[in-house]
């Protein structure tokens, strides 16, 4: 029963998500930038146009991340912060699970895994992989940063990095990542990115690692940096590859429990 109510948290927010983002897409007009990208259902790369950055896009990211940034100096041991935390954790003391670490790149590697499986998505290999090295630039230029300036403590006392939750940005870029390469596929590929993502910030909080304002805002910026690539990309990437068949792949990597980036180039 103590889990039902995060549950049904869980599924009214995913559903909001969810509804915001189909509904901001399907009023935008487009713009006069185009792309390359490959038909779902031929597989053939072609010129697309790209729609334009719109407000009615950025009010989700924009309302998560002012909601954070207005509990900063509040006592987290009242309100909203402390009545969740108290239910997952200080009434109800359990073992980590740390699902989470991994859970959160699991919608980016899902995009990867459906086009080698033929489920085409948006863009080519090339071009869908800049775009998620552009956002987590984003997520990392921006998290890490703001953590320092905050100086939050977490929950559990470990440290002062808790403001905002670092694994619930990535989670959320990488579960805008998923529902923008394959909208025009089927919008439960989009459910199913965001329920991962929700995934992931409901065990941060279920870890005790993170309060709940610091996921809201992880997951504010998550969609932000992710809107912000597909909306930057078109614009730099003539600039980058002049429409040539790509010489260059670039892809992540995880050795020795370790991320990184590897690039193999044809001279």
């Amino acid at each position: 029963m103590r889990l039902l109510k995060p549950l049904c948290l869980s599924l009214v927010l995913l559903s909001a998500l969810i509804g915001n983002a189909q509904n901001a897409d399907a009023v935008i007009p487009e713009s006069n930038i185009s792309d390359t990208s490959i038909s779902p259902s031929s597989g053939i790369t072609k010129q697309v146009e790209k729609p334009a950055l719109q407000f009615k896009q950025i009010i989700l990211p924009a309302a998560l991340i002012t909601y954070g940034a207005v509990t900063l100096g509040k006592d987290e041991n009242r309100g909203l912060n402390k009545t969740i935390q108290q239910k997952l954790w200080a009434d109800n003391p359990h073992k980590l699970n740390h699902a989470d670490t991994y859970l959160q790149f699991a919608p980016a590697l899902s995009v990867y895994l459906l086009n080698a499986f033929g489920v085409k998505g948006q863009h080519n290999f090339r071009d869908r992989t800049m775009i998620y090295l552009m956002s987590n630039i984003f997520v990392n230029g921006i998290v890490y940063p703001t953590k320092k300036l905050t100086h939050r403590l977490r929950p559990d006392g470990s440290n002062y990095n808790s403001f905002p939750s670092g694994h619930t940005a990535e989670a959320f870029a990488s579960a805008e990542f998923m529902r923008m390469e394959y909208k025009n596929v089927s919008p439960w590929y989009g459910v199913a990115g965001y329920t991962m993502a929700i995934a992931t910030a409901y065990l941060r909080m279920y870890n005790n690692k993170h309060w709940f304002s610091d996921v809201v805002t992880g997951a504010g910026i998550g969609i932000l940096s992710t809107k912000l690539s597909y909306w930057l990309y078109p614009k730099i990437q003539h600039s980058l590859f002049n429409d040539k068949h790509p010489n260059t792949v670039i892809m992540p990597t995880y050795q020795n429990k370790s991320f990184g980036v590897s690039m193999v180039s044809k001279f």
